[in-house]
């Protein structure tokens, strides 16, 4: 069957490579269909696409291009990608079941984060550093070789972009590795970026399960950088073999974030912030504002009314322009859903609605209705991550206690503070674990704005100059005009040491 679909194979030195002996299917979560196969690539053809991607660097058509080169790539490459965007914007509705009014939203925005990378580079300043005596210090950023990019399932090409455009900025020679559930839109990035003017072999596009291909991309001791979008297990599995080599990693791991209720907040408004937060992408986003922590002042008519609106959500076709929410991403994410709503159940939790799994009218699909459970911030649900549309609702009696709940998980990633108290929002913002917190929003994200988490949420940061400086390394060159290498003679004068 798998030999009747289309295939799209890896992308390596400007073109799809044949294909490989095992195909790896990929499924239409709304429908369980087969869309097309992908390449399961081994670890023979990880290492030798690796020893031509540094003969690429080392040769230095854009390692050593100037900033402006890189700046007109990476901006023609952006143009073609909002000139196309309504194809990918079909390719990613069909790969990951999000609805195509969310990939719509999100799609346009893409590419600017590629034009946020071009134009940093464009004018990205060295520094001179107040160095003691007639000596000149510069300090110059260079591109760190080939960098391998690990990319989840729930936002292919935000994600990847994110990462792509930082380091192709930077000069890097990139290996990306794509989910294996929803690679298509990634690896038909690498025909764009040729179009745009990227040498072949600055840009390498793999495919294959995590646990292998993944796997061997990670350690291989000749990568400059990993940088990892997934979960703590994954990061694990690369983190001690990368230390090993000496590879430094990005990693952002996910979160457990909290949405912060007060009462200053309109009922009305508190309850779409906590649909906003907890429902987009099923739930699948690594900032899913998964525990509402809802102050007890306007707990009970927050409850009744979200009830009604979560009950009210839209599931269904992710291509029809009506659908709120979508299919999660495969078999083994629904039974995550319900192994959590089980758990909560057994914990003493209460479901207000939803709970269950379902499918299309014709009974296919990855679908879990959305669930909200009240519960207490120890439960299991409370806690962990779901990657899923099931919420928990906690009842808080103080600020306090609502800032206590909000720092008791091990991830550290987002959270939002939503008041009308000035204040407040200000207080309990600064008191708030996290890498982002949000005041009277959630999920917002621009090019230019870090991102990245604290504790179990990984390490480092995505987007903005911090991204940009993490693809390069400093070199600093000390230019001595005035101090005389005399610390030798018989009768040295002015000698300096250091």
């Amino acid at each position: 069957m798998t030999d009747q679909l289309p295939h799209v194979s890896n992308w390596v030195n400007g073109a799809h490579t044949a294909a490989t002996p095992t195909r790896i299917p990929i499924l239409n979560p709304a429908t369980e269909t087969p869309i097309a196969t992908i390449d399961a690539t081994s670890q023979e053809t990880i290492d030798e696409i690796i020893e031509t991607s540094l003969q690429a660097f080392q040769q230095g058509r854009w390692s050593r291009a100037d900033p402006s080169e890189r700046f007109i790539v990476l901006s023609t490459a952006a143009r073609l990608l909002r000139s196309r965007i309504d194809e990918f914007i079909a390719l990613e509705t069909q790969q990951t079941g999000r609805p195509i009014r969310e990939m719509r939203a999100q799609l346009a925005r893409v590419p600017e984060w590629l034009e946020y990378f071009a134009a940093l580079v464009r004018v990205h300043e060295g520094r001179v550093t107040p160095f003691k005596g007639p000596v000149v210090n510069t300090l110059t950023r260079l591109p760190l070789g080939v960098v391998a990019l690990i990319t989840p399932y729930n936002h292919p090409l935000l994600i990847a972009m994110k990462k792509i455009g930082a380091a192709l900025a930077a000069g890097n020679v990139v290996i990306v590795k794509a989910s294996e559930l929803a690679p298509l839109s990634v690896l038909r990035m690498g025909a764009l970026f040729q179009e745009a003017g990227l040498p072949d072999g600055v840009l390498q596009i793999v495919s294959g399960y995590g646990y292998e291909t993944g796997k061997y991309l990670c350690q291989n001791p000749r990568l400059a950088k990993i940088d990892l979008t997934g979960g703590l297990a994954t990061y694990k599995a690369i983190a001690a073999v990368a230390a090993a080599n000496l590879i430094p990693i990005t990693a952002e791991l996910g979160g457990k974030a909290p949405v912060c209720l007060f009462p200053s907040l309109e009922v009305t408004t508190a309850v779409q912030a906590a649909l906003f937060a907890g429902f987009i992408a099923s739930g699948q986003t690594c900032v899913t504002g998964s525990r509402l922590l809802v102050h007890q002042d306007m707990y009970e008519e927050f409850r009744g009314l979200l009830e009604t609106r979560v009950r009210a959500l839209r599931v269904g076709d992710p291509t029809d322009t009506r659908t709120q929410i979508g299919p999660v991403i495969s078999r083994t994410a629904v039974e995550r859903c319900a192994a959590f709503v089980e758990r909560a159940l057994r914990e003493g939790g209460r479901i207000l609605c939803g709970g269950h799994a379902t499918s299309n009218s014709n009974g296919k699909g990855f679908y879990f209705e959305p669930t909200v459970i009240e519960t207490n911030a120890d439960s299991d649900l409370a806690c962990n991550e779901v990657f899923g549309p099931v919420i928990a609702l906690i009842k808080c009696e103080t600020e306090e206690q609502i800032v206590r709940i909000a720092n008791s998980t091990s991830y550290a990633l987002g959270a939002s503070v939503w008041t009308n108290d000035f204040k407040q929002a200000h207080r309990v913002a600064a008191q708030i674990e996290a890498g982002i917190v949000w005041i009277n929003g959630h999920h917002l994200n621009d090019p230019s704005s870090p991102w990245g988490g604290f504790k179990e949420s990984g390490l480092g940061k995505e987007n903005g100059q911090e991204a940009y400086e993490s693809y390069t390394k400093l070199k600093s060159t000390v230019i001595n005009h005035g101090v005389p290498p005399v610390w030798f003679d018989d009768e040295p004068k002015d000698a300096r040491y250091g």
